[in-house]
């Protein structure tokens, strides 16, 4: 790709960007959000059209029309929502699109015993090609979305932030498979705000900075984080979680979890967090945190225990109740639980607050927008202007904006769920920075995050989870990564 421009109505979202990719390769494509990355890959997809610049696919020119034409070249691509049907089966998604028939019958067979070899071909011999991709871990689901990708004989395979909901030893699984696809000569252009995985998975790296090459061709062993860091932000990045713990600034909890559980899900669990604490829950995907987290929020019905909020004991299941004492929500899946993508940035971050807008009936928009507009400048939301839709936003300012309506809202406790996932590294130290002003200023946090240095390095206290069940409680800063691995898998496997 050579001097690649795209523009879209008011903004350049790329302004001469230069990328090659070899065979047999693993190409890391860096940046902040907002630089580029997503228009970038949907040009080199079929999805956008350049508005000027060439792309040459095996030493010739060529237009790529259509997400179609690609596949027929052989470019697929994996984006971070994963594109697969739930109620089909394995062997169903693979060959969606370009099922194995002729005269109008279908070849089943042919389709179940292809989809074997092909995920023979991933080290999936495992996965049952009839089984509905709805009961797959979001790992199986993956791995048949690189399966469908080599069921049109790619050449080249995109991977958008492909470990964003993997644990440890699932992470450890898909490098593995793409090691293995890099052996067979298949190229891999791999997208990571992790710099950890870039190191460990990566041979050259291109990183962009506002729609333009920052850098390309770096080899993975000879450059420096700190270089990539300052060529993906302009500036170094001196604090990774926003300083030092504050502590909580009062002995009496603002919340109190008393024997909370729901049966079959996670375990009776106790716990409190007081003015100005930072609690974290740790583990793996699947291991009950997220519950934990929407049951005390009233997403989830608890079937027993009790949540209080200064102590005040909130209803069971009702999420009305937690939000009139004071609780806010930031949910893992931002886009699909926690954003209204088709209305404008302002709405999404008064959302919990229309009763202040409002008089006799009607809502007052021109106070809604000034108190989104100021809370926007605050947490220096890019673009600043929240009038359009917040679907236009990149994930980093799409979190800003979650944590923003809670701000506006005023609330006690705040809880947050996995709250840098698909988030580049200055964002994150902007939303560390920002937890932990909350923090000083008397909001009780809890989070949830599937990065162990970050749970450490932000929470005064851990709770480690392991298979529904709490089997650690204690000061961060007396424990290790390590260890927290350790309790994990001992817990897991109990």
């Amino acid at each position: 790709m050579r001097d690649i421009v795209k523009h879209f109505p008011g903004a350049k979202a790329l302004d001469g960007v230069d990328l090659d990719i070899r065979a047999g390769e693993v190409h890391c494509l860096l940046g902040q959000n907002g630089a580029g990355k997503s228009t970038l890959i949907k040009v080199l997809a079929g999805a956008h059209q350049p508005t000027s610049g060439q792309i040459s696919w095996k030493g010739e020119p060529v237009t790529i029309p259509t997400t179609m034409a690609a596949l027929r070249m052989g470019i697929a691509t994996m984006y971070q929502e994963l594109d697969v049907v739930d109620g089909l089966t394995v062997a169903e998604n693979i060959f969606l699109g370009h099922e194995l028939s002729s005269g109008g019958v279908l070849h089943r067979s042919a389709a179940l015993e292809q989809t074997r070899e092909l995920l023979q071909r991933l080290g999936h011999p495992e996965i049952p090609p009839q089984r509905e991709v709805g009961r797959l871990s979001a790992a199986g689901k993956q791995i048949v979305s690189m399966a469908r990708a080599l069921s049109h004989e790619a050449q080249l395979i995109i991977m958008d932030e492909p470990s964003a909901v993997l644990d440890p030893e699932e992470v450890e699984n898909l490098f593995r498979v793409v090691r293995s696809l890099r052996d067979q000569g298949v190229a891999v252009v791999y997208i990571s705000h992790r710099l950890d995985e870039i190191r460990q998975i990566g041979d050259r790296i291109t990183v962009l900075k506002d729609g333009r090459t920052a850098a390309t061709s770096l080899t993975v062993t000879d450059t420096p984080t700190r270089e990539l860091i300052s060529l993906m932000t302009g500036h170094e990045v001196t604090s990774d979680f926003g300083g030092t713990a504050s502590g909580p600034t009062s002995s009496d909890p603002l919340l109190e979890v008393d024997g909370l559980a729901i049966d079959g899900v996670f375990e009776p669990v106790t716990f409190d967090v007081r003015p100005g604490e930072i609690v974290g829950l740790a583990g793996l995907v699947g291991a009950g945190r997220s519950e934990i987290l929407e049951t005390v929020y009233g997403a989830r019905r608890a079937t027993a225990g009790e949540v209080r909020i200064k102590g005040k004991k909130l209803r069971r299941g009702s999420i009305a109740s937690a939000v009139d004492q004071g609780v806010g929500l930031a949910p893992e899946e931002r886009k699909s639980q926690g954003l209204l993508l088709d209305q404008p940035i302002y709405r999404n971050i008064t959302l919990s607050t229309f009763a202040r807008f409002g008089r006799s009936g009607l809502l007052n928009e021109r106070a809604e927008r000034a108190a989104a507009q100021k809370q926007a400048e605050s947490l220096h939301l890019s673009p600043a202007d929240v009038t359009p839709n917040i679907r236009t936003l990149s994930g980093g300012n799409q979190q800003k904006a979650m944590l923003a309506r809670w701000l506006v809202h005023g609330c006690d406790v705040l809880l947050l769920d996995e709250p840098t996932r698909g988030v580049d590294v200055g964002a994150r130290a902007e939303i560390y920075s920002l937890v932990r002003e909350l923090s000083r200023q008397g909001t009780a946090v809890l989070m949830v995050s599937s990065e162990i240095e970050e749970v450490l390095g932000l929470a005064d206290r851990i709770l480690v989870v392991a298979d529904g069940r709490v089997v650690h409680t204690g000061p961060s800063n007396d424990i290790d990564e390590h260890r927290v691995l350790d309790l994990v898998m001992e817990g897991a496997h109990t």
